[in-house]
C-alpha cells in the first residue's frame, strides 16, 4: 500500500478516500469557463448544476489527501476517462468521493493505473457519479540509438 506517498506509488488494492466537501458555486463557474462551458446551467443563471467532467477535480481531491508527497517523480498523462451519471449533482450538495486502484500494469514500455471512483451524496450515500480513470504513470525513454 502507497497511500501516504505519491501517486506513482499507488498499486492495485490502494483505497483513496472517503474525502467530503460541499460543491462551491465558484468552482463549477471557474471550470466551466476554463473548459468553455457557457451554458447558462453552469454558470450560475438559475440553479448551477456540476458538468460531469468536474470529477476530475475529485480525483486531484483523493490524490492530494492520499498521497502528500505529490506526484512523483514523473508526469502522469491524462489517458482515458469514463463517467456515468445517475443523478444531477447542484451547487451547494454535500459529497463524498472515494476511489480504489483497480489495475497497474505495463504495456509497450508505457506504465498506467486506474482508478474507479464514486461520488455520492453524503448525506443518503445516493451513488450520483461512477468515474473511471486511466492514466499513463511513465513511458520508457527512446533514444533513437541501435543497440
Amino acid at each position: 500500500m502507497a497511500v501516504g506517498k505519491m501517486v506513482t506509488d499507488l498499486d492495485v488494492g490502494d483505497v483513496l478516500g472517503p474525502v467530503e466537501y460541499t460543491l462551491s458555486p465558484f468552482v463549477v463557474r471557474e471550470y466551466c469557463h476554463a473548459v468553455e462551458l457557457h451554458n447558462d446551467l453552469f454558470q450560475g443563471v438559475g440553479e448551477q448544476v456540476m458538468p460531469p467532467t468536474l470529477i476530475h477535480l475529485d480525483k486531484l481531491r483523493l490524490y492530494r489527501h492520499a498521497c502528500p508527497g505529490g506526484t512523483g517523480p514523473t508526469a502522469r498523462i491524462h489517458y482515458e476517462y469514463d463517467c456515468e451519471v445517475f443523478s444531477e449533482v447542484h451547487v451547494g450538495d454535500r459529497l463524498s468521493v472515494s476511489g480504489a486502484i483497480t489495475e497497474r500494469y505495463t504495456k509497450r514500455g508505457r506504465e498506467y493505473l486506474v482508478l474507479e471512483m464514486e461520488l455520492k451524496r453524503a448525506d443518503s450515500g445516493e451513488l450520483v457519479i461512477r468515474y473511471t480513470d486511466r492514466v499513463i504513470l511513465a513511458y520508457s525513454e527512446n533514444t533513437g540509438k541501435a543497440a
